[in-house]
C-alpha cells in the first residue's frame, strides 16, 4: 500500500520531485522571476512536540483507538494551503487526542455515546482532504478531549440493485475502491472531484462535493436515493425513493452537514452504466468575452455537455500550455446508449458562432492536445502545489457561483481585490480564474493566486487575501463557496450569507440531534457555551 503523506497531498512516492520540480521551477522563475524558489523541508514527526492524549478510550473501544503522534498529526489536519505550510513550518499547535477506527455502525454509536457522556469533541474524518478547516481541532481547548473519528474502515459496498441501477455503499471508502467494485457490474457512480483517490463517500455527502459532470449532475446532492446517519439521539435512515413530495427531505438535512449534526455510515447512491461513446475538444477564442458568452449559450441550450470548463487566458497558459489570448473552452460528450457526435457538432457550432475555433479543425477523440494536457496537469495541481508551498509561494484557490448577470462584476470584483491584498503584504502574482460547473443561471468560477510569498509568513499573507476576496464574493453576490464546503474557514461569510430564520432551525436541530454539542463543534455553528 502506497504512503500516504503526513504533512501534504497524496502519496509520498507521487510528489514533484526531478525533471519535474525543474519544469516547474522553472516556469514560475519565468513568470515571477524576483521570487526566491529556495526548497524547505517538512520537519520529522518527532520534532512536532505531540503532547501526550488528554483522554484515553474506555476499555471496550480500546482496540479502535490509536494515541499515536503520526497518526494523531496526519489527522490534525486538513489539505488547505495554509495546512500545508504550517506543516512544513511545524506550526501544527492543536492536536486530536486521539484516532478512533470503527468497524462497524454500532462501534460508531458506542463512540458517539462515550464522547456525548464526557464531553469530549469528535470530529469525523474520511480522507483528510478537507481545504476549509473542517477536520482540525480549532478552538476546542475547553474540552476535555478531541477525537477524530476515521471512518475509513467502513468501506464496501453492501448491496447493488442492477435493475433500478443502485448501491448501498458505506460512507468509509474511498472513491477508486468504490468504482472498483461497481465496474464488474458494468455500473459507475462517475463522481470524480479533484480529491477522488484519496476522499471518501461519506465525505463526499458531508462536503455537498462537486464532481465529474460540469452540467446536470454536478453535485453529489443529485446522485442519492437515501442516506443512514448515526447521531447522539439514535439511529436514522430514508427511506429509499427516485423522489418524494413527503415534507421537507430527511437527507438534505444532512447533506452538507459537515459532521455537525450527524455521522453518515451508508448510502443508497444513484448509478449509470458506463459510458461506450466519448467525444471532446478545446475550442481556442481570442476574445475571453465572446469566451464566456458562447459558454452560457451551451449552458442553456439544453445540450448538456459532461465536460463544459472555461479556462481564461492565465489558466489555460498556466496549466494547459495554450496562448490563445482569449482563452480554452474544454468540451466533452459521453453517453452509454448512443453516439454524442451530433450534441458535439451543435456545441462547436455555437463556439464558432462566437469566433471560437478548434485547433484540428475536428471535435474528436477525447480532448487531444490543450484538454489533454489540461487534464493532466489538473491532476497534478494539489502535487505541485505542495512543491511551490515548500518554495515559499503562495499557491491557492477559491471558487464561488453566480448567476450570469453578475458574473462580469463579481470577476473584476474578485481580481481587484486580490491584486491589492497581494500587493498590501508585499506579493507579487498572478490571478487566474476558470469555470468548473455551468447553469442554465450562472457559472461557478474557481479562481486560482500564484504568488511570491516570504517564507514563515505565507499563512498570515493568504489569509489576508482570502479575507479580501471573501468580502468581494459576498458584495457582489456569489455564494462563499459552490462545492469546497463551509468547514471553519468560511463561517463568518457563510454566516452572512446564511438566512436568518434558517440559522434558528440549524440551531434547533443542532440541539435535539447532538444536545452535548460534541459533533464537529464550530462548523456552521458555533459550539455552545460550556
Amino acid at each position: 500500500m502506497a504512503e500516504r503523506s503526513w504533512w501534504g497531498w497524496g502519496n509520498v512516492a507521487d510528489a514533484v520531485t526531478g525533471r519535474e520540480a525543474e519544469a516547474l521551477t522553472g516556469r514560475v522563475a519565468t513568470l515571477l522571476p524576483d521570487a526566491d524558489l529556495t526548497e524547505h523541508r517538512p520537519p520529522a514527526i518527532g520534532d512536532l512536540g505531540v503532547p501526550r492524549p488528554r483522554v484515553r478510550a474506555p476499555r471496550t473501544l480500546e482496540h479502535l483507538a490509536s494515541g499515536a503522534p503520526a497518526d494523531r498529526a496526519a489527522h490534525s489536519h486538513g489539505q488547505a494551503f495554509r495546512d500545508v505550510v504550517r506543516c512544513l513550518l511545524g506550526r501544527l499547535d492543536r492536536f486530536v487526542d486521539l484516532v478512533v477506527r470503527p468497524r462497524t455502525e454500532q462501534d460508531v454509536a458506542d463512540v458517539l455515546d462515550w464522547a456525548a457522556g464526557a464531553g469530549i469533541a469528535v470530529i469525523p474524518f474520511g480522507g483528510g482532504t478537507s481545504v476549509v478547516g473542517g477536520v482540525e481541532p480549532r478552538d476546542l481547548d475547553d474540552r476535555p478531549g478531541v477525537v477524530s473519528l476515521d471512518l475509513t474502515g467502513l468501506d464496501r459496498v453492501l448491496e447493488v440493485d442492477r435493475t433500478s441501477r443502485a448501491a448501498r455503499v458505506q460512507a468509509g471508502i474511498l472513491g477508486p475502491a468504490l468504482e472498483g467494485a461497481l465496474r464488474p457490474d458494468g455500473l459507475t457512480l462517475r463522481h470524480f472531484p479533484q480529491s477522488f483517490e484519496f476522499s471518501t463517500l461519506g465525505g463526499w455527502l458531508a462536503t455537498r462535493a462537486g464532481g465529474h459532470f460540469a452540467t446536470v449532475y454536478t453535485h453529489i446532492d443529485d446522485l442519492v436515493e437515501s442516506m443512514r446517519v448515526v447521531t447522539p439521539a439514535g439511529t436514522g435512515e430514508s427511506l429509499r425513493l427516485p423522489g418524494s413530495g413527503a415534507g421537507p427531505s430527511p437527507d438534505r438535512m444532512f447533506l452538507g452537514s459537515e459532521g455537525a449534526l450527524g455521522v453518515i455510515t451508508e448510502a443508497w447512491m444513484r448509478l449509470r452504466e458506463r459510458p461506450r461513446w466519448r467525444t471532446g475538444a478545446a475550442v481556442e477564442f481570442d476574445d475571453h468575452d465572446a469566451a464566456v458568452a458562447a459558454t452560457r449559450v451551451i449552458a442553456q441550450s439544453g445540450l448538456f455537455p459532461a465536460n463544459c470548463r472555461l479556462l481564461d487566458p492565465a489558466e489555460a497558459f498556466l496549466n494547459a500550455g495554450s496562448r490563445a489570448p482569449g482563452g480554452v473552452l474544454v468540451l466533452a460528450f459521453e453517453s452509454a446508449d448512443h453516439p454524442v457526435d451530433a450534441p458535439m457538432e451543435r456545441a462547436a457550432e455555437i463556439c464558432r458562432d462566437h469566433g471560437g475555433r478548434i485547433p484540428d479543425g475536428a471535435a474528436r477523440g477525447a480532448g487531444p492536445g490543450t484538454a489533454e494536457r489540461w487534464r493532466s496537469a489538473f491532476l497534478r495541481m494539489p502535487y505541485q502545489r505542495d512543491a511551490l508551498a515548500a518554495r515559499s509561494m503562495i499557491v491557492e484557490t477559491f471558487e464561488t457561483a453566480c448567476t450570469w448577470d453578475r458574473f462580469d462584476a463579481l470577476r473584476d470584483a474578485v481580481r481587484t481585490a486580490a491584486e491589492r491584498a497581494l500587493a498590501s503584504v508585499a506579493a507579487t502574482g498572478v490571478v487566474t480564474c476558470r469555470f468548473t460547473h455551468v447553469y442554465p443561471d450562472g457559472p461557478a468560477p474557481y479562481f486560482g493566486v500564484y504568488a511570491s510569498g516570504a517564507r514563515g509568513r505565507t499563512v498570515e499573507q493568504w489569509d489576508e487575501v482570502k479575507a479580501a476576496v471573501s468580502d468581494a464574493i459576498a458584495a457582489h453576490g456569489g455564494t462563499i463557496t459552490h462545492h469546497h464546503a463551509v468547514g471553519r474557514d468560511h463561517r463568518p461569510w457563510y454566516d452572512r450569507q446564511r438566512p436568518e430564520p434558517f440559522a434558528l432551525a440549524l440551531r434547533a436541530a443542532k440541539a435535539a440531534l447532538d444536545p452535548a454539542g460534541v459533533l464537529n463543534p464550530g462548523v456552521l455553528l458555533d459550539p455552545p457555551p460550556r
